[in-house]
């Protein structure tokens, strides 16, 4: 029998966690926009962020004796840094000269194998094991006319549209952000004005593995943190900057909480051995008769 409060409390759950994909599909258009690049490591920016946090978190709680949501907001600044030095030295090692050479294979295999190499490494350092990662906020629900609403799951959405706001605020006041619009307007010409696009890509870099480690501190609380946390995240990421439009903003958004709500509809009312066909089959569908996405804009090139 359908019971339309459990519709929606499937949709206000979807929505979280298809806020958490859009924080990452928004990283991967940072890159494309600079570069025309992507770092398929991006799951692993999530993961590695949120095992730094979780080891930070812990080690503050219990040197300190601070309470958890004091050591979850100290613990914050340390996982950002975290993951920009982490962007960087992908973009460093395993764009850089690709770009140089105009090899798009040699992009693509390197980030893919430094996503590869990045997850060994975690795997040595923590292990294979999971970790609940500790809940800054009380994990009683709040009901909300009958539907049941998980605090930590208010600030994955508050958080994840409060640091889109933050990156796209400093792209417009900033001057290095500034620089960065310039560079994804028109490379070349940007290069000739004097900015130093090499740098820029660099920080386009620093700012998407950002964004994917703040991402991994905000969804860890509600899932389990471990080294084979970012694959799945990465993936449907990709899925939502595609179906979305690499050069949107606002379909990350959209791409996003469209497929959170489309996997917890699936997963509850057909199988969650289907869970992630649905999302795959819009990917399918966009890809054939709207590739540059649902809010993207199609390039046009003069020859």
């Amino acid at each position: 029998m359908f019971d339309f409060q459990t519709l929606i409390q499937l949709i206000v759950s979807g929505i979280s966690v298809g806020m958490i994909y859009g924080v990452v599909a928004f990283g991967y258009q940072l890159t494309f926009a600079t570069s025309k690049t992507l770092n398929f490591g991006q799951g692993e920016a999530l993961m590695l962020g949120s095992l730094a946090g979780f080891t930070i978190m812990t080690q503050i709680g219990s040197i300190f004796g601070i309470p958890l949501p004091i050591a979850y907001v100290l613990m914050l600044p340390f996982v950002l840094i975290f993951g920009m030095a982490q962007g960087a030295l992908v973009e460093w090692l395993g764009v850089r000269q690709a770009i140089k050479t105009k090899s798009e294979a040699g992009w693509i295999m390197a980030t893919i194998a430094l996503g590869i190499i990045f997850k060994n490494l975690a795997e040595n350092i923590w292990g294979r094991d999971t970790f609940t990662f500790p809940n800054p906020l009380p994990e009683q629900a709040i009901q909300i006319m009958g539907i049941r609403i998980l605090p930590m799951e208010v600030l994955i959405v508050c958080g994840a549209i409060a640091l889109m706001a933050a990156v796209e605020m400093f792209n417009r006041r900033s001057i290095y952000g500034k620089a960065v619009v310039a560079t994804a307007a028109d490379i070349g010409a940007a290069g000739l004005m004097g900015v130093n696009t090499a740098q820029v890509i660099t920080l386009s870099y620093a700012l998407s593995s950002l964004t994917a480690a703040f991402a991994g501190v905000l969804v860890a609380p509600v899932t389990l943190t471990g080294a084979g946390l970012g694959s799945a995240l990465g993936l449907k990421a990709f899925a939502v900057a595609i179906i979305g439009g690499l050069t949107s903003g606002v379909g990350v958004v959209v791409g996003g909480v469209l497929l959170g709500i489309t996997d917890r509809l699936t997963g509850y009312y057909i199988s969650t051995g289907y869970q992630d066909v649905p999302g795959l089959v819009l990917l399918l569908l966009v890809l054939s008769f709207k590739p540059s996405g649902l809010f993207g804009k199609s390039a046009i090139k003069k020859v």
